[in-house]
């Protein structure tokens, strides 16, 4: 059967990463905010057992991201109009920042996400960049994709997190309600 498309929540991704740089004081190389939001991500999916994003993972030689939010901090004259443009500036010499570091939105996250991204940062964001680098490319789905991008199944993290092919099928369900859900609501 093949899996429904989640739609990717730019809005989401925007204030997750809104976070990071507030808790950094309003700027933060791109690399390390790219690493910082997949390992947010990763633990929403393991431990609410959804993702915050709904965007698409992939290993990359500087290890894994998130595609979609990847393309938006390294793409912005595109998605000019976009959500994320009108929080975050455009990366300029690798780095990011918050175009009002005072009036951050969050009001898409719900105050268990808020937590884990505080817990992430907490845990990675005193670290220098290449030091999160290294600490995702020891994630057990992150392959070395040879300088190009390999996919990484959602599945595949929760299989190394210790969930079984009955709980990845129960939630993998669910997920296929939530992206049904968001296609009659879009």
């Amino acid at each position: 059967m093949q899996r429904k498309r989640f739609r990717y929540r730019e809005d989401k991704a925007t204030q997750a990463a809104a976070r990071l740089l507030k808790l950094r004081g309003g700027r933060m190389s791109h690399l390390k905010l790219i690493k910082l939001l997949y390992l947010v991500e990763r633990e929403a999916l393991t431990r609410l057992g959804l993702p915050l994003t709904y965007d698409a993972y992939a290993s990359l030689p500087h290890g894994p991201v998130l595609n979609a939010t990847l393309d938006r901090i390294n793409s912005s004259e595109f998605y000019q109009q976009g959500y994320w443009d009108r929080h975050i500036s455009p990366k300029t010499n690798h780095t990011v920042a918050l175009r009002d570091p005072v009036n951050v939105p969050n009001d898409q996250l719900s105050p268990a996400e808020e937590a884990l991204i505080d817990e992430v940062f907490a845990r990675y964001g005193h670290l220098p960049r290449w030091k999160v680098v290294d600490a995702t490319h020891e994630l057990p789905e992150w392959t070395d994709p040879q300088g190009s991008s390999l996919p990484i199944d959602p599945a595949d993290i929760l299989r190394s997190e210790g969930y079984s092919e009955e709980e990845i099928a129960e939630l993998q369900a669910q997920w296929d309600e939530v992206a049904h859900a968001q296609a009659l609501f879009a």
